[in-house]
């Protein structure tokens, strides 16, 4: 008779379409495979689609958003959980430390938190070493910026990288076909940190230097409206599609011919590699985890940040030379299926929760598989 799950919460921030709820859900569906039952608590998970909630379980406490109310919240958001005997605590990302280290001030529980992207320069990071075993990087760059913010010792981070779903065939045969007009795309949350202006610059001078292409934004955030105007202002409004009601990136991704990620910081590039999955050419900012996924010229081509005109350039050079466009795109998915597949990040982040375990209750704990 197979082992009964433990189980393991995994605190997370409102659900958005975005790389860090997407690396909760795949965590979430794939854990029983590995030993342990994931229950989601979150402020609002309204934005999961009906069929990924399928087989989970998810508590929603939405005061947990709340300035004042919060404490309120965890408390009661302790209290559910606790009754189905939780054995540890995984915080999903920096934004939700505050969250999972109240509701643990009552269950008490070894902690670990995945960090998704840098501390600002004055940003500190309170993790309760009381509780707190250890800190997951999503990218060696993250751990780096970790290290030199010195938010914790070295001996309680490690990297995991996110991964992702692949498709067990990815046919890119008609990406840039001449029978139809090219789309140059990107997609994920509009911040200001993901360089989404010099997209559009960029989107402009290729226009300019006589391209017929179109271009796609896909997602939502606080930058949306003024990149909208920004692309009035380069008369690009009959260039440029906006798609910021999707339930999931995956229609957008397989629309595009070429990916484009302008970030001017990046942890890692959750959608870049699911492009890249697909056999999608990309183009990638030389900075953070995303510089040291791709390299140039082999699974993708790398500008560097804050340059449409650069940017502008690497996409005509794919433009003029589909064949070369395509062999990237397959070297850029074997370079997914090596390193990033959803399965191997689920079996080291379970790896770990043994660890934390076995180190927190060495004579209760389970051996590894």
């Amino acid at each position: 008779m197979a082992d009964e799950l433990q189980t393991v919460l995994l605190v997370a921030g409102r659900f958005q379409l975005r790389g860090t709820s997407a690396y909760t859900l795949r965590l979430a569906r794939l854990l029983p495979n590995y030993g342990f039952q994931p229950i989601i608590i979150s402020p609002d998970a309204s934005t999961v689609a009906r069929e990924s909630r399928e087989g989970m379980q998810i508590q929603e406490h939405p005061w947990l958003d709340s300035p004042v109310l919060s404490r309120i919240a965890a408390h009661f958001a302790a209290r559910d959980a606790q009754k189905q005997h939780p054995v540890l605590i995984h915080i999903q990302s920096r934004y939700a430390l505050a969250n999972g280290q109240a509701i643990n001030r009552r269950l008490r529980l070894p902690c670990l938190v995945t960090v998704h992207d840098y501390l600002n320069e004055n940003e500190g990071f309170p993790f309760d070493t009381r509780f707190g075993r250890r800190i997951i990087a999503v990218s060696e760059s993250v751990r780096e910026g970790l290290l030199r913010h010195r938010a914790a010792p070295n001996e309680m981070l490690t990297t995991i990288s996110s991964g992702v779903e692949i498709p067990s065939e990815a046919d890119n045969s008609s990406v840039l076909s001449v029978r139809r007009v090219p789309v140059i795309g990107t997609a994920g949350a509009l911040e200001a940190d993901k360089g989404l202006n010099y997209f559009l610059e960029a989107a402009r001078k290729v226009l300019d230097a006589g391209h017929d292409a179109e271009f796609l934004i896909a997602g939502t955030g606080p930058e949306e409206t003024a990149l909208r105007r920004k692309a009035g202002e380069l008369k690009l409004v009959d260039h440029v599609t906006f798609i910021p009601n999707l339930p999931e990136f995956d229609a957008a991704l397989n629309a595009i011919d070429i990916f484009c990620l302008p970030s001017l910081r990046q942890g890692l590039g959750t959608i870049m590699l699911e492009a890249m999955s697909l056999g999608r050419p990309v183009i990638a900012t030389s900075v953070g985890g995303a510089a040291a996924i791709v390299e140039d010229g082999r699974t993708g081509l790398i500008v560097p940040p804050a340059s449409s005109e650069r940017l502008a350039q690497r996409m005509i050079e794919l433009l003029n030379d589909p064949l070369r466009a395509r062999a990237i795109g397959i070297a850029a998915r074997n370079r997914v299926m090596e390193s990033f597949d959803v399965d191997q990040m689920v079996q080291r982040t379970a790896a770990e929760y043994r660890r934390v375990l076995e180190s927190a209750h060495p004579s209760n704990a389970r051996p590894s598989s």
